[in-house]
């Protein structure tokens, strides 16, 4: 087996992936790719091409780490600032996840736009209550198709001052409607989702432990399929 096609350093280079976004609000740098994987950053860019075919994160065309869900290198539509680190938000459930899923950030400022008029929104997020408010989300495509395209995926899954909003741009755009949910679900669906995500041995959910994760949260029907 070669240096290339040796999968031993996978987890390492995906948990330093994940804690680069995490502590420092950006994806790891090149020595601290080559870190992860016993010096040799060939072998960590291999590794990062197996966990983008794994689903563990997103690459651009220059092998550069656009997602590392809850995590964005790029604007997506939501900013998420802590006491000490600010991050791009993948989306409006990625927005929420981050002070769930860092210990050291238990409550962060989610900064965004309505997708339908403009209107600029700032949230506090916790790790124990969910924010109010008559602000909604709205996801455009459903589970099933949601990583045929995962950065527009991302993209469209934002926050909107109510279904008015919602509904005058799906109007304005021709698009169909997707999933609408309120603050508070979004936060249940948001809570749990990636949790362990920072530690080896991470497994992503399986599609029955992902329905059952979805019903806990209370969102159903054909979109989560």
């Amino acid at each position: 087996m070669s240096a290339e096609t040796d999968t031993s350093w996978d987890e390492d280079v995906r948990v330093a992936v994940y804690r680069a976004f995490a502590e420092h609000g950006r994806p790891p740098t090149a020595p601290e790719l080559a870190d992860a994987a016993h010096g040799s950053l060939a072998v960590a860019k291999q590794a990062l091409h197996r966990l983008a075919e794994r689903r563990h994160l997103v690459l651009d065309d220059c092998e550069h780490v656009v997602l590392a869900h809850p995590f964005a290198a790029i604007p997506l539509g939501f900013s998420v600032m802590g006491a000490h680190t600010l991050w791009w938000g993948g989306c409006a459930w990625d927005a929420f996840a981050i002070p769930h899923l860092v210990k050291a950030e238990p409550e962060v400022l989610v900064s965004t736009r309505c997708r339908g008029c403009g209107e600029p929104h700032a949230l506090l997020v916790n790790d124990r209550t969910p924010p109010t408010g008559e602000l909604v989300a709205h996801f455009l495509v459903p589970v099933a198709r949601m990583w045929d395209d995962v950065v527009y995926t991302c993209g469209n899954q934002r926050l909107f001052c109510g279904e008015s909003c919602v509904d005058g741009w799906l109007a304005e755009t021709g698009q169909d409607k997707g999933y609408v949910m309120d603050l508070a679900t979004l936060w249940r669906l948001a809570a749990g989702w990636y949790e362990g995500r920072l530690e080896h041995g991470y497994v992503r959910r399986d599609p029955a432990a992902a329905a059952a994760y979805f019903k806990q949260a209370g969102v159903s029907g054909p979109f989560w399929s």
